[in-house]
């Protein structure tokens, strides 16, 4: 059986780690380096790295923050945040990054997707989708992009079929209204998102207790389950996440 995976995610902001509720009232929370670092240590099997100022402020990635931060870890590293061009792509990567996450950008561009597989391959290329609940959309669940501050007129679930055609070779899926409340994932979304697309799915927004992420990786039907708050400020380290999962039947690497 796949073994499910656990990731970590360090939002940032000028410089330094921040975490909010709903991608809104942020606060520092600590410098990503020695976080990276820790996690790195507790066993963590990816980590993920979002500068969430980069496309509201219309710049790039900081390259010399993302190469500190590969130094420390020797695990995958997927970095977004600002990245809107292949240029992008291959300074981020040859900074250190594995993998390279598009949000806002492959919505305003779609064909860096398709570039961006077809020169680095589709396993460097994750989409990042940021989707909330809405009656008026096909699925349920539209797409909002600029870190969940500017709705569009893309289906969630539709966009993600269209992205993978495109090339992504992963989906991190955000859940808007669960993020950072720790009651749990949304888990229909990502049912739906990982039923409809051959890629791995990965959840993210919601995830406050090792039940919420048995939840989501079994019934929800993803492949890996993103956190922040739990390890960040509630007292949980990776290692301890794991041996939890372990206890409910939940496969991991340990």
């Amino acid at each position: 059986m796949l073994k499910k995976r656990i990731i970590v995610c360090l939002d940032v902001k000028d410089g330094r780690t921040t975490k909010g509720i709903k991608f809104q009232n942020n606060i520092d929370i600590g410098d990503p380096i020695e976080m990276a670092s820790k996690y790195y240590e507790q066993g963590v099997d990816e980590l993920v790295f979002y500068d969430i100022m980069a496309s509201a402020r219309g710049r790039g990635p900081i390259l010399d923050l993302i190469s500190k931060v590969a130094k420390q870890i020797f695990i995958p590293f997927c970095v977004g945040g600002g990245i809107g061009s292949i240029e992008d792509i291959r300074s981020t990567i040859l900074a250190g990054a594995e993998k390279i996450s598009l949000n806002s950008q492959a919505v305003k561009n779609p064909n860096l997707i398709t570039e961006g597989a077809r020169i680095f391959g589709n396993q460097c290329i994750v989409l990042g989708m940021d989707a909330a609940k809405d009656p008026t959309s096909p699925s349920g669940y539209r797409v909002y992009i600029n870190g969940g501050r500017t709705k569009t007129d893309l289906d969630a679930k539709e966009w993600a079929i269209r992205a993978v055609e495109l090339g992504a070779g992963e989906i991190v899926l955000n859940s808007i209204d669960a993020d950072g409340m720790k009651n749990g994932y949304e888990i229909n979304l990502t049912k739906m998102i990982a039923e409809s697309v051959s890629v791995p799915v990965i959840a993210s927004g919601g995830g406050g207790t090792p039940q919420h992420l048995s939840d989501v990786l079994t019934e929800g039907k993803a492949d890996a389950a993103l956190i922040a708050s739990m390890v960040h400020s509630m007292g949980y380290t990776v290692n301890g996440i794991k041996k939890d999962l372990t206890s409910l039947n939940v496969p991991v690497r340990l």
